[in-house]
């Protein structure tokens, strides 16, 4: 009984610990949160273990309100009203993604296609598509907001500089197959599309040292042909999308024109040459979108 009440006391002591880093970590970089507990207090002599966990805890609470404070500035810097809200924890176990009705083919155990992935989290999900423009300050904006996004590349596009989506990579985000010349792939046979598809899983392979589990068919357009051979490529799923990104406006699949939990968002590789704006615009005007109406930006392989 003893052995039990103990390990109970020390379960308990790691529960008021644990409260009080996250009350603490809640608190905002510029003065939110004012009147927050400094942290757990010492402990007393003899409990070396409770000492050791409050100094780890007071690190990570220090470490959040850094982060938070360099998020503050940097969507300053980059012309955003607000900093990106912060995504919850991702899923403990992902969730089953299953095809969206009406996009269903003939086949079985194909690769599901889906616009929104199901969670009840206010959380989307940015993808950005093909790979055309090259922009650095992309990358800056990205890191320094600490926004994740997935990319879904086509080789005719990336290979003219394989080393800025290397360092993409370096940076966290996912790479993932958009077929190798963007073919609008059900005018193409089955092994023509098995070429495009299985073609740009080799090439993400060399270039970047993993085959990617993710497929965004060129325009969304695909048919069972299509699904046949990513899945022979070893591709897992196909996200779609549920809205879409430029600099001066979003679209929406859906009939009520607004974000729901889950949504998948894309935009694409594009400047002031082909649209209304740069990347970095593009940016500003989805996250001020996306904030403004409660919601987080997610990793998409978080949950899938």
């Amino acid at each position: 009984m003893r052995l039990r009440r103990s390990a109970r006391l020390r379960r308990s002591v790691g529960v008021v610990l644990l409260v009080a880093a996250l009350g603490s970590a809640c608190s905002g970089p510029s003065g939110e949160g004012e009147g927050a507990p400094e942290g757990p207090a010492s402990p007393a002599a003899g409990q070396p273990q409770a000492q050791g966990a409050s100094g780890a805890l007071n690190a990570y609470i220090e470490k959040v309100r850094k982060q938070r404070a360099a998020r503050a500035l940097a969507a300053k810097k980059w012309g955003l009203d607000r900093p990106p809200l912060e995504a919850p924890a991702p899923p403990a176990v992902k969730p089953k993604i299953t095809t969206r009705k009406g996009f269903e083919t003939d086949g079985t155990g194909l690769p599901p296609v889906f616009t929104t992935v199901p969670t009840k989290d206010k959380v989307v999900f940015l993808t950005i598509d093909d790979g055309a423009e090259k922009d650095p300050a992309l990358l800056r904006m990205m890191s320094e907001l600490q926004i994740p996004y997935s990319a879904f590349l086509s080789d005719y596009l990336v290979r003219e500089d394989y080393g800025y989506f290397r360092k993409m990579q370096d940076a966290g985000v996912s790479l993932h197959n958009h077929t190798l010349n963007h073919r609008y792939l059900p005018g193409l046979s089955y092994a023509a599309q098995k070429r495009e598809i299985c073609g740009m899983q080799d090439t993400i392979e060399k270039r970047y040292g993993k085959r990617p589990p993710l497929f965004r068919p060129p325009y969304g357009n695909y048919n069972e042909n299509t699904l046949r051979a990513a899945k022979s490529c070893g591709i897992k799923a196909v996200p779609l999308w549920a809205s879409e990104a430029f600099p001066d406006r979003m679209e929406w699949r859906e009939w009520d024109r607004d974000l729901h939990p889950g949504d998948i968002v894309l935009t694409h590789f594009r400047g002031k040459g082909e649209w209304k704006g740069t990347m970095p615009d593009m940016i500003r005007r989805v996250m001020k979108t996306i904030t403004a109406k409660g919601y987080a930006v997610g990793k998409l392989e978080d949950y899938v």
